[in-house]
């Protein structure tokens, strides 16, 4: 088997499919890349048995056919090292010796036989739920959700992000108990009602190639795999099992009083006010008034503190409410809007952080956040 390929070309596709091996894998196989060419197709694959991606490339210059395992680590290594050049990659399936040629050398490395590379189990086809869609509709719902996700190994269904599809939209949403993102399409629609848990690892994969997808791509799932079809990459990965919890219970609906204000304003004043926070309560205190809020943090036991006005403008009663910085950060930092709601009922709920400008009508973004008691 013997084909000639650029070597930036062929560096990119397996540095993205090597995104899913596990360097602790006890399988040796799935430490390597599959190499398998089919006609004028080379398909590369990489696995860790939960997850399995492929990559496709045109060969213009092909002899023979066939498939072969090589050390992935060891080649991603090589390759790097190389200006842009074509390479022949020269592989006698008898005595699995692949040599990698290029003009001014030959590396030589053993690899194994491709038969012995795990197959994983495809989608239950009577069972499947298909639908196509923009890259970038699937990109920006797991951008928007995936921040939220836990890491909890109690409740493995908080770990991953759960994608719901029906006739009118296609729902996102992931929580860790402490904060929750809902984020909801109304331009994607699938005949039937279904939904899947995307782990976390899968959903930063596709969130890592899905940028340089610009037409439609294709997802099927049934009730243990997902399976995602772009227009280089595939990829199926094994879902959460489980039953999401009913997040739509814990967001409270009564919120007379609401914060109007500046994202990158309020953003910055958390930033710089958060640092005289409680390491161990990471607590920042909203003093909210009709015309600005006051940002105030403390760490009495190294006797520092500090506050910050922000404008901004306040409907409802005067109330004084806190949060973990860390978490509000994260949340004005996913949010694009110029301008942010939060919208509170009182301070023992949660407050609900919704963007003032959204970039399209057919978009729903809403973040929750739990407070934390303070001591006035």
């Amino acid at each position: 088997m013997k084909f000639v390929i650029s070597s930036t070309e062929l560096l990119s596709r397996l540095q993205t499919v090597s995104r899913v091996i596990s360097s602790k894998s006890t399988i040796p196989a799935l430490l390597n890349f599959l190499f398998e060419v089919q006609g004028e197709t080379l398909t590369i694959t990489a696995s860790d048995l939960e997850t399995t991606m492929r990559a496709r490339l045109q060969l213009n210059n092909v002899e023979g056919e066939g498939k072969i395992t090589v050390e992935a680590k060891r080649l991603t290594d090589i390759l790097k090292e190389f200006p842009e050049q074509p390479l022949i990659f020269e592989a006698n399936l008898e005595t699995m010796a692949v040599d990698i040629i290029s003009d001014n050398g030959k590396f030589s490395v053993m690899g194994q036989n491709g038969d012995e590379y795990p197959t994983l189990q495809g989608l239950d086809e009577a069972n499947t739920t298909s639908m196509t869609m923009p890259g970038s509709a699937l990109l920006k719902g797991i951008t928007k959700t995936l921040f939220a996700t836990a890491d909890d190994d109690l409740r493995p269904v908080m770990n991953g992000i759960s994608i719901t599809v029906n006739d009118s939209s296609i729902t996102f949403a992931a929580s860790d108990a402490h904060k929750l993102v809902r984020f909801r399409n109304n331009t994607i629609s699938c005949p039937k009602e279904a939904s899947f848990i995307l782990p976390k690892k899968p959903a930063d994969t596709l969130k890592t190639i899905l940028p340089k997808e610009s037409g439609e791509i294709t997802m099927k799932f049934d009730d243990k795999n997902a399976h995602f079809a772009l227009s280089n990459y595939e990829m199926i990965c094994r879902l959460v099992e489980g039953q999401y919890p009913n997040y739509e219970a814990i967001i409270p609906t009564n919120n007379p009083n609401r914060l109007t204000i500046n994202r990158l304003d309020f953003l910055t004043t958390l930033k710089r006010v958060s640092v005289f926070a409680s390491q161990a309560s990471n607590l920042v205190k909203l003093e909210l008034q009709p015309d600005h809020v006051v940002v105030s943090a403390q760490d009495i036991d190294f006797s520092i503190s500090a506050y910050e006005k922000v404008s901004a403008q306040y409907d409802g009663e005067s109330m004084n409410i806190g949060f973990k910085s860390a978490f509000l950060i994260q949340i004005l930092t996913a949010i694009t809007s110029e301008n942010i709601v939060l919208q509170m009922s009182d301070p023992s709920r949660s407050g609900i952080i919704v963007p003032l400008e959204r970039e399209s009508e057919d978009e729903d973004e809403l973040m929750l956040l739990m407070p934390m008691m303070i001591n006035d």
